[in-house]
């Protein structure tokens, strides 16, 4: 369940982060201003309170079930809607950071040869950017992998729901705890050298 949280997590993340991205350098004010807005904003808020507020405000009050008609399935669909929205304003810092190293030059050729805004961004800004800032993606990866504990106060039976149970039933804290401790370090720990190494490999060299 925690691999789950995460791998979808990401994904939505680095689309909605990338289009955030997108609307803080765009020529654009309204979209400037809504991608400012959000980033800060959401995250100053806890994610706890985000993800909380997903199932008590979203499901409660306003009756959103993301198409699921099963409590677990509604939970977990809920708990990835909270970790995209919040996890999504680290990466569009990330990818706008990327986006500043590329040369002012190369956009401004781009505009000369007649290419619009989003071309210049899909084909020359980004493809460059992403190279630049895999590592600080690494860094937001392993910080989503970690907080998908939080899922479990909205009943999602993810790793930390599970040592909870875990530590009624047999008593012995400290050894469960190093358990699932050792857990998080097997899953985080392979992704930050393997994603390190690709960031050094596919560094832009300027």
């Amino acid at each position: 369940m925690t691999v789950k949280l995460t791998v979808i997590s990401a994904l939505g993340s680095l689309v909605w982060g990338t289009l955030l991205a997108a609307m803080r350098v765009s020529p654009v004010p309204l979209m400037r201003g809504f991608g400012t807005a959000y980033v800060n904003i959401v995250r100053n808020i806890p994610l706890t309170v985000i993800i909380v507020f997903n199932s008590l405000g979203l499901a409660d009050i306003f009756g959103v079930t993301m198409g699921a008609t099963d409590f677990k399935i509604q939970g977990f669909r809920l708990a990835v809607l909270g970790f995209v929205a919040y996890t999504a304003a680290f990466v569009c810092e990330a990818v706008r950071s990327g986006i500043n190293t590329v040369p002012l030059g190369q956009a401004e050729a781009a505009r000369a040869i007649g290419l619009s805004f989003s071309q210049t961004l899909r084909l020359i800004v980004l493809p460059q950017a992403f190279r630049s800032v895999i590592g600080p993606l690494a860094n937001v990866l392993i910080a989503l992998t970690k907080n998908t504990t939080v899922a479990a106060a909205i009943g999602v039976a993810e790793a930390a729901a599970l040592m909870k149970t875990m530590i009624e039933n047999e008593a012995q804290t400290l050894l469960i705890g190093a358990v699932f401790a050792l857990g998080f370090v097997v899953l985080t720990l392979p992704t930050g050298l393997i994603l390190g190494w690709l960031g050094k490999r596919l560094a832009v060299k300027r």
